[in-house]
């Protein structure tokens, strides 16, 4: 097998930076974009690589400045990865619309930018593989996420429509849906300014909320785990379409889409 180029955004930490290790250790040069730049590496053995690169995903210039990098030295982009986000906590009342907008601008805008620099390249080719880091929160609503869960179920829906248009073309779309999740994105994951007020009528049952959430993604499945599970269908010849880290997760999400509304918000609402 031909060495793979990769595009992988987020990668400095957390599951991105577990997915660029094992891709690097399969023999993959990984071009690793995260805001804050990250650490050069190369494996022990083999011609894997990873090349960290400044980028901003909201940025279309900068990102076509990458674009153009990675053609210019390596002459081809064989795959693009899409894990970068955030995390923004408060209740829909208590969350501004520039709160909206940031979160939504990461989280869904900055993937559909990366994915269409990319996609006159695949064409091109006559290949690529597309892979975006949704969460099971796109199919189960989280209260105080609800535009983290808003963004991540948009994401789903976008990549099985766009999967579809580029399917003539021989590009392939999957979408991975983690769980709870042991990485930094917790420590990372900001307020609204308003749910953080005395005087906010959800702050009490927000925080408890939170708090659930906190406990579970910190004793949640280990970030190599979920890269592992990515990295697989980055290197098989056809990937799925949904990828759900985690028996307990398929199974969570399949009890959702089965059980009627009324009872799977009753079960959403005591867990949180």
């Amino acid at each position: 097998m031909k060495q793979q180029i990769i595009l992988l955004t987020g990668g400095s930490s957390g599951i991105g930076l577990e997915v660029a290790k094992q891709l690097m250790n399969r023999g993959a040069r990984i071009y690793s974009a995260s805001r804050r730049i990250g650490t050069a590496q190369k494996a022990l053995q083999g011609g894997g690589e990873i090349i960290p690169v400044q980028l901003d995903i909201n940025n279309e210039e900068e990102t076509n400045l990458v674009i153009n990098r990675i053609l210019q030295e390596s002459q081809r982009i064989d795959a693009v990865i899409c894990n970068a986000g955030n995390g923004l906590a408060g209740s829909v009342e208590d969350t501004s619309a520039d709160e909206v907008r940031y979160q939504l601008e990461t989280n869904f805008f900055g993937t559909v930018k990366t994915i269409n620099a990319c996609l006159p390249v695949f064409r091109k080719q006559g290949y690529g593989k597309i892979m975006s880091t949704s969460s099971v929160a796109a199919i189960v609503p989280i209260p105080y996420q609800a535009f983290y869960s808003a963004g991540k179920s948009a994401l789903l829906t976008f990549m099985q429509a766009l999967s579809m248009e580029v399917k003539p073309f021989g590009i392939q779309c999957c979408t991975v849906l983690p769980g709870d999740t042991k990485t930094e994105f917790t420590s990372a994951r900001k307020y609204t300014e308003a749910s953080q007020l005395a005087d906010s009528a959800y702050t009490a049952r927000m925080k408890k909320s939170v708090e659930k959430m906190v406990h579970d993604e910190e004793n949640g499945m280990s970030a190599s785990f979920v890269a592992r599970k990515m990295t697989n269908q980055i290197m098989s010849k056809r990937m799925k379409s949904i990828l759900i880290p985690g028996v307990q997760y398929k199974l969570i999400c399949w009890l959702f889409n089965v059980l009627p509304v009324r009872l799977r918000l009753w079960c959403v609402g005591q867990l949180y």
